[in-house]
């Protein structure tokens, strides 16, 4: 089997093992964007405790789930964001106003899209959350 996008085949997992009930899922293989992203969502409060398991290849991810997760997943082809059209990008990804966030990549690393209309910068769309 080849993995053609890892992060959307994390994101597809936690979505499906929230769906489930279950506590906690294993994402295989690990990688830096799906750690940083993980890392953004904890910080929203949509995971829960995340850590890193060398088995000797890439690494997996265990990720403890809080059940907080209605749909996530990634936005493809990744779109380029102005400060200034932040508010577009949401009403088009997200079903409501406050509820949810974009996960955007920028120049000072990932973060949500509040963070960077904080900052007033723009980014690359990686995923949603809600």
């Amino acid at each position: 089997m080849v993995l053609l996008d890892p992060l959307a085949n994390a994101l597809s997992v936690i979505k499906n093992a929230e769906a489930t009930g279950k506590q906690e899922c294993v994402l295989n293989p690990a990688s830096k964007i799906i750690g940083n992203v993980l890392k953004v969502m904890q910080d929203e409060g949509y995971v829960g405790e995340y850590e890193f398991i060398d088995n000797g290849k890439a690494g997996m991810l265990k990720v403890s789930l809080v059940g907080r997760i209605n749909k996530c997943g990634v936005v493809k082809p990744r779109f380029a964001v102005g400060k200034a059209d932040m508010e577009k990008w949401e009403k088009r990804f997200l079903p409501a106003r406050n509820f949810g966030f974009l996960i955007l990549t920028t120049s000072q690393g990932v973060m949500s899209h509040y963070d960077a209309a904080k900052k007033g910068i723009g980014g690359e769309i990686l995923a949603y959350v809600y």
